[in-house]
């Protein structure tokens, strides 16, 4: 092959990286993004007061915002009672979800509770959690499990249920002891609905957390937004929502990259 011909292969090799590039999901996802940040700067710009939040001055005290000691301490408090109270809701919600599953008549005396009081909205439940546990973390840490618990319960119910009959029709024919159906058997064919339940509680678990600190005004990133809003510091405050964002963003990849790591037969797609 000439030089020449070298040379006239070269371009069309990159015209084609290129045009690949411009036509795969990430640059179509960045050039989203892009034009959405620029919408928002032009429009701040134009229409809105000079301290409202703003992509360029968020850039600006971003580093800032993550080093000082006070934001530091407030995401720590939040993001630790979101994961205290996952935990309990999740080996809580867990044992009520399977006992529901599989026992017709806990099934039957509870499922009403369950599915009334998860379409409560949280906010409800608020000055009666004050009441309970006063102006404290522990009425947060209650708001968390309250708003992370019903999710768990009802994807581990609906679980249990579907384990196939005749799973359990061979472990009982084996005269399988009832702890091995439910650690061998029930556990893991539910283990796809309970992973959908924890990526479900985790959001609202988020979203308790921050509302709570929003009406009990107790320190974490729900006080740090709704302080730094009402002194006209909205870039700092917008700094803790990315935050929370960002948290909720990476359980969601985490959840599902668990799912098609340990579970790669449970995946539909």
């Amino acid at each position: 092959m000439t030089a020449h011909t070298l040379s006239a292969a070269r371009p069309a090799t990159n015209g084609a990286v290129l045009r690949a590039w411009i036509a795969s999901p990430l640059f179509l996802k960045i050039a989203a993004g892009a034009v959405l940040l620029l919408a928002w700067e032009v429009t701040v710009r134009a229409l809105a007061p000079a301290y409202v939040a703003k992509p360029l001055a968020i850039a600006r005290v971003f580093t800032t915002v993550i080093s000082d000691p006070q934001f530091l301490a407030a995401a720590g408090a939040t993001l630790g009672a979101v994961v205290g109270g996952l935990l309990i809701s999740l080996v809580f919600g867990t044992a009520v979800g399977f006992a529901m599953g599989r026992i017709d008549l806990v099934e039957r005396g509870m499922r009403y509770y369950v599915n009334s009081l998860f379409a409560t909205p949280m906010v409800a439940i608020l000055p009666l959690v004050t009441l309970w546990f006063g102006y404290s973390a522990d009425a947060r840490l209650a708001v968390v499990v309250f708003a992370a618990f019903f999710s768990i319960a009802v994807n581990a119910c609906d679980g249990a249920r579907s384990v196939p009959l005749e799973y359990l029709e061979v472990a009982r024919s084996f005269r399988a002891p009832p702890r091995h159906n439910l650690f061998d058997i029930v556990f893991p064919s539910s283990l796809p609905y309970l992973l959908a339940g924890v990526r479900l509680a985790a959001g609202r678990a988020l979203v308790g957390a921050v509302v709570a600190e929003f009406f009990i005004s107790i320190p974490g990133l729900g006080y740090y937004i709704l302080y730094n809003s009402r002194t006209f510091k909205h870039s700092e405050a917008f700094v803790a929502v990315i935050l929370l964002v960002a948290v909720g963003v990476s359980f969601e990849v985490l959840v599902n990259w668990l799912t098609r790591r340990y579970l790669p037969w449970a995946r539909r797609d």
